[in-house]
C-alpha cells in the first residue's frame, strides 16, 4: 500500500479501485466544474496570520453544539448510493464516525435503510430529508424519529439535479446499463466487480417497498425529481413533523438564514452541494462570515474541504462545524470503513498542526483575527487543496 498522508492519495485510490462511471459519478461536478474548482480556490486564496509566543503545549480540538461536546469539530456529511464505492457504504462511514464520537447523516439516496443503519450503528445518528413528496417526506421523518435519528436535515438546493457533464457523457444511471463499455470497466476494475458479485448492485433501500399502493407517490419516485413547490410553508409544516433539532441545508443568503430561524430551525448548514448543482455559484466561505453575522444559531458548513487547515479556516470565520463529504468518500471507496477512520484521523492531525502552527489552544479560540485573504491562490495550491 502506497503512503497515504493527504486527502488526495485516497482520492488516487479510489480511482484506481471504481470503474470510471464510478467514480466520475462520486468526484464529478456541475457542468465543467467550475463550482468544484471554486470551493477548492476559495479555500486555498485564506492565509493564516499566526500568533507567536504562545503555549501550545496542549490543544483542545473538542467543539460543543446544541449542549454536546464533540470530540472533533467535523460531521459526517449525508452522500448518496454509497453501496457503489463499498459494501454497505452508509454503515461503514456510521461505524467509523462513532468510533471518533461524531454524527453521522444519513441521506435519503442511502444504500442502507433507516432502520438498518440504526441498528448497526452505535453513535449518534441523523437523517437528511429530500421531499421527493409530501406524504412519503412525513413517512420517512417518522421512520426516523422511531428509530433514534436525533436531528433532521432538511436539504433545499436540489429542486431537480444538476446538470453534470460526466454522468451525461458516461451514461451513469442506475441500474447500472450493461454497454460493452460498461463491462470492460468492470473487467479492467476486477476489485470492484467482485464485491459487486458478492453482494449485488446497490438500490435507494429508503424507498424499497414503499407506498405501493400509493400511485401519486410512485409517480413521484419514477419522475426521480424533489417537490418543486416545497417552499417556506413546507419548512413551517415539517418543523410542526419533527419535533427534535433541525437544520436546513444548502443555503447561501444570510437572509435565508435568518428566515430559516425564524421559520423554527435550530441551525444551517452552508453549501453549495459540493458544486454538484449549479456550476457558477458561491462557494459557502465566500458568504460565512455574513451569515455568521446574520443569526447566532448553529451554522455548519460543507464543499471543498479537503485538509484540516480547511476545517480551521471555516471556524475562524464563524462555522461551528465541519461536514466531510467527499473527503470522506475517497476513504470509504479506497480502504472501506477503515479507509474513512484513517481520513478522519489524518484531518484531525492536520488541524492539530494547524492550531500550533498558528498558535492557537483551542479550536474555541479560532476567530477572524487568525485568518488574511490573499487576493488570489497559485494554481497548484488549489489543485492540491
Amino acid at each position: 500500500m502506497s503512503l497515504m498522508i493527504r486527502v488526495d492519495d485516497y482520492r488516487f485510490a479510489a480511482r484506481r479501485r471504481l470503474p470510471r462511471r464510478v467514480f466520475d459519478y462520486l468526484d464529478g461536478g456541475a457542468g465543467v466544474e467550475r463550482g468544484l474548482e471554486h470551493n477548492l480556490a476559495a479555500l486555498a486564496r485564506i492565509r493564516f496570520s499566526p500568533k507567536r509566543l504562545v503555549d501550545v503545549s496542549t490543544r483542545d480540538l473538542s467543539r460543543a453544539l446544541f449542549h454536546k461536546r464533540l470530540p472533533l469539530p467535523m460531521v459526517i456529511a449525508p452522500t448518496g448510493l454509497n453501496g457503489l464505492f463499498w459494501p454497505e457504504g452508509d454503515i461503514a462511514l456510521g461505524k467509523a464516525a462513532a468510533r471518533h464520537g461524531l454524527p453521522f447523516v444519513l441521506s435519503t439516496a442511502a444504500s442502507c435503510s433507516i432502520e438498518d443503519v440504526a441498528r448497526q450503528v452505535d453513535g449518534e445518528l441523523w437523517f437528511q430529508l429530500y421531499v421527493v413528496h409530501r406524504r412519503l417526506a412525513e413517512q420517512l421523518v417518522r421512520r426516523a424519529l422511531a428509530a433514534g435519528y436525533t436531528t433532521l436535515v432538511l436539504t433545499v438546493d436540489v429542486v431537480k439535479n444538476g446538470i453534470r457533464e460526466r454522468d451525461l457523457r458516461n451514461g451513469f444511471r442506475l441500474p447500472l446499463n450493461l454497454t460493452p463499455g460498461t463491462l470492460w470497466d468492470g473487467l479492467t476494475h476486477p476489485r470492484w466487480t467482485a464485491s459487486i458479485l458478492r453482494h449485488g448492485l446497490p438500490g435507494l433501500a429508503n424507498f424499497a417497498n414503499v407506498a405501493k399502493d400509493d400511485l401519486e407517490i410512485q409517480a413521484a419516485l419514477l419522475s426521480r425529481n424533489m417537490d418543486a413547490s416545497f417552499d417556506w410553508d413546507g419548512l413551517a409544516w415539517l418543523r410542526d413533523v419533527w419535533p427534535h433539532r433541525l437544520l436546513v441545508k444548502g443555503i447561501l443568503s444570510p437572509a435565508d438564514a435568518a428566515h430559516c430561524i425564524k421559520f423554527g430551525a435550530d441551525g444551517v448548514i452552508v453549501s453549495n452541494h459540493g458544486g454538484r448543482q449549479l456550476d457558477d455559484c458561491l462557494s459557502p466561505v465566500d458568504v460565512l462570515k455574513d451569515i455568521r453575522a446574520a443569526t447566532h444559531a448553529a451554522i455548519l458548513v460543507d464543499s471543498g474541504f479537503r485538509h484540516g487547515a480547511d476545517i480551521a479556516k471555516a471556524l475562524a470565520l464563524g462555522a461551528d462545524l465541519v461536514m466531510l463529504g467527499r473527503a470522506a468518500l475517497y476513504g470509504l471507496a479506497a480502504h472501506g470503513e477503515q479507509g474513512v477512520d484513517e481520513v478522519i484521523r489524518l484531518m484531525r492531525d492536520q488541524l492539530d498542526d494547524t492550531l500550533v502552527q498558528i498558535g492557537c489552544r483551542a479550536v474555541d479560540e479560532l476567530g477572524h483575527e487568525y485568518l488574511h485573504r490573499a487576493p488570489s491562490a497559485p494554481a497548484g495550491e488549489i489543485a492540491t487543496a
